[in-house]
């Protein structure tokens, strides 16, 4: 990580890993395929960081909104080191048949990990959800989540402040959504919305 920040992600290679972990490039590759291979242990431990980060404002916080904004507040929190290099890294796992796309099938364990944390988000509240919607609201969530890690991959702000303030900003709407998702009115809205996901995903 260290050197992806120092030289960015493309000019990174094995062997100046191997060289710097003090191993010979054949245990390198013995351990990781490619540096492709590096990234999704990456994933897998900033997805514990951030499990670890949101933990005080789970046990703490019962209201929805405030979980949620804590939450996402300790995703950026965790990123922030990796800000530098992001961008370049993200060009790369933008490409959809990349394995380090965080919607690969290499990258399912840190994905389920991430959404299972946003369904902590949901279960320990006070939130009173839609039936329909409940079982599907963490992976909604979680897309969300992806939305601001792509707008703060893109923040030049001083220390991406406005991705701070869209987190402060959304959190309520999405928050008045899931309240608003048990209306008889909007139920069909919400169908339209889970039967839209359920195609995707096929």
């Amino acid at each position: 990580m260290r050197l992806f920040r120092e030289r960015g992600y493309a000019r990174t290679t094995m062997r100046a890993i191997a060289q710097e972990a003090g191993v010979a490039v054949g245990n390198a590759y013995y351990y990781f395929g490619s540096k492709d291979h590096l990234i999704q242990e990456f994933y897998a431990d900033t997805q514990i960081e951030h499990r670890a980060a949101a933990a005080p404002v789970l046990t703490r916080e019962r209201e929805f909104a405030a979980r949620l904004a804590g939450v996402l507040h300790a995703g950026i929190d965790v990123l922030t080191p990796y800000h530098s290099f992001a961008a370049s890294f993200f060009k790369t796992a933008a490409e959809p048949t990349s394995p380090m796309s965080p919607f690969s099938a290499e990258s399912s364990a840190p994905r389920e990990a991430s959404i299972a944390l946003f369904g902590e988000v949901l279960e320990g509240s006070t939130a009173r959800v839609d039936a329909e919607l409940r079982p599907a609201l963490p992976e909604l969530l979680w897309l969300a989540y992806m939305g601001v890690v792509l707008y703060w991959v893109h923040d030049r702000s001083p220390e991406q402040i406005r991705t701070r303030k869209l987190i402060d900003g959304a959190v309520p709407l999405v928050d008045r959504l899931v309240g608003l998702s048990r209306l008889r009115v909007l139920r069909p809205v919400t169908r339209q919305v889970l039967d839209l996901i359920r195609t995707l995903r096929h």
